[in-house]
């Protein structure tokens, strides 16, 4: 393939395939009603929709760039595409809730290879002075997806079945499978390393466990006990695999490329950071309904802002990280976005809704920036063999921080509310007030995480094309 016409291309061939994954996403998160009463369950009984697909992350995603690097990127894109377009289909074929949880194992499968093998792609195709500009290329429509998803969601199921918010994947899929044949390089690893059987059993065991533990907090499934006994498990498991890495000669996730300073500030202080934002998008909106009366659709409305301010943000990130550095703007955006967390505790029924959009828009703003540099920042020092773990790495700790978050913030908020019930409206508005100035103090102390990093730290990247036009 010419090089430069894949660097035309392939920013688009992964950027179609995300938008796709994030449309599905939200796209199936409002749809869960209206799916329990076409298939005659309670909604509560089809919390295994969700799970389910976070569990199929939590296992495969780590599996992923050996198979890149085996199969190559072209085929194992080609295929987890192939896969999330044909597990679609059954899903939007299911009959009942047995047949859907299966469907969305398979969907889990296929999204687990398209992010970090798309990715990485991306990273063996631009140098690193290219590498942010590409990158952002590719966020953006991924960040259309969750933004039209609520809404989408709402009219399909409104105006038509179920059924119908799977079948969307379909053309978006066969787009994303014709751009992937035309325009999606095959790069392979330069060595034929084995598949770590053990590696893969213990931390793709110990990462589900966690990952479901998280997904059923708080819902009262199962005792306190039990609870302790698999957290337990679960951590010992991934304790045994960090022991395993050490010893092992082709680890499943090479532990030691945390050595690089700029890789392990990037991912270990970007999942502390998550700790403290990731449970927003879960408190927000249960601030908005069930604390301030809105209805769905309102709610809905409300946090479209963060998702416009995101896409904003990555029209001028690149010039912003040429003029300050990752060092300066990993600090003090941090301790910014802790600053409108706290904000947030200050919204009552008789705050004007135009102060809301204000705060979403600056929350929105301020993540995405923060996002872009963490994920950009991984791989500033990553020498090219290294990619492929280096991607799977950060992916596969980027879905883990993610369900840490969400369970982080349905902990604090259910602290807060304790024995009182969620149908008091000013007890709600309260917990969720505290336990928005507790995470928002929890993310401006993961400030200090990034304090380790050099002021020079990254400039491979955010200086790159500086350089080469002087």
């Amino acid at each position: 393939m010419n090089p430069s016409t894949v660097k035309t291309y392939l920013p688009w061939v992964v950027a179609v395939a995300l938008f796709m994954e994030g449309l599905d996403t939200t796209i199936v998160n409002t749809a869960v009603p209206a799916i329990a009463e076409g298939l005659q369950v309670t909604p509560l009984s089809l919390k295994a929709v969700v799970t389910s697909y976070i569990l199929s992350l939590a296992v495969c995603i780590p599996v992923s760039g050996w198979m890149a690097d085996r199969y190559g990127t072209r085929r194992v894109f080609g295929i987890a595409v192939a896969i999330f377009t044909l597990s679609s289909i059954l899903c939007g074929l299911a009959q009942n809730a047995p047949t859907l949880v299966a469907g969305r194992i398979l969907q889990g499968v296929g999204a687990a290879m398209m992010m970090p093998v798309g990715r990485l792609a991306i990273i063996r195709t631009f140098p690193k002075s290219e590498l942010l500009r590409a990158m952002n290329f590719v966020i953006i429509p991924a960040l259309i997806g969750p933004l039209l998803g609520p809404t989408v969601g709402g009219l399909i199921v409104h105006w038509l079945s179920w059924h119908t918010i799977f079948f969307i994947n379909v053309p978006v899929g066969l787009l994303a499978l014709w751009l992937a044949h035309r325009h999606m390089p095959d790069y392979r690893g330069e060595s034929r390393r084995p598949l770590d059987v053990v590696g893969l059993l213990l931390f793709g065991s110990g990462a589900a466990l966690l990952s479901w533990l998280l997904e059923i907090f708080g819902e009262h499934e199962i005792g306190a006990a039990s609870a302790a006994l698999l957290l337990a498990l679960s951590l010992g498991l991934l304790a045994a695999y960090g022991w395993h890495a050490g010893r092992a000669p082709h680890p499943l996730l090479r532990l030691g490329l945390f050595r690089v300073r700029t890789f392990r500030v990037a991912v270990i202080g970007g999942f502390i950071t998550r700790l403290g934002v990731g449970g927003m998008p879960f408190l927000l909106p249960l601030l908005f309904q069930l604390g301030l009366g809105m209805p769905a659709w309102q709610s809905g409305l409300l946090m479209m802002p963060i998702a416009t301010a995101a896409i904003g943000m990555k029209l001028v990130s690149a010039r912003v990280l040429a003029r300050f550095g990752y060092r300066r703007i990993l600090i003090a955006n941090t301790a910014m976005i802790g600053t409108i967390v706290c904000l947030f505790s200050l919204v009552a029924p008789a705050t004007p809704t135009m102060l809301i959009v204000l705060l979403g828009l600056a929350l929105g703003f301020f993540n995405s920036l923060q996002f872009t540099c963490m994920n950009s920042l991984a791989y500033a020092d990553i020498d090219p063999p290294d990619s492929s773990m280096a991607s799977t790495i950060a992916s596969s700790l980027q879905q883990m921080s993610m369900s840490f978050g969400l369970a982080c913030g349905s902990l604090v908020a259910g602290w807060y509310l304790g024995e009182l019930p969620q149908t008091d409206r000013a007890a709600v508005t309260a917990a969720l007030h505290y336990a928005f100035l507790t995470l928002g103090g929890l993310t401006i102390l993961s400030a200090l995480s990034f304090r380790s990093l050099g002021v020079r730290d990254g400039e491979s990247v955010s200086r790159g094309n500086l350089r080469e036009t002087v």
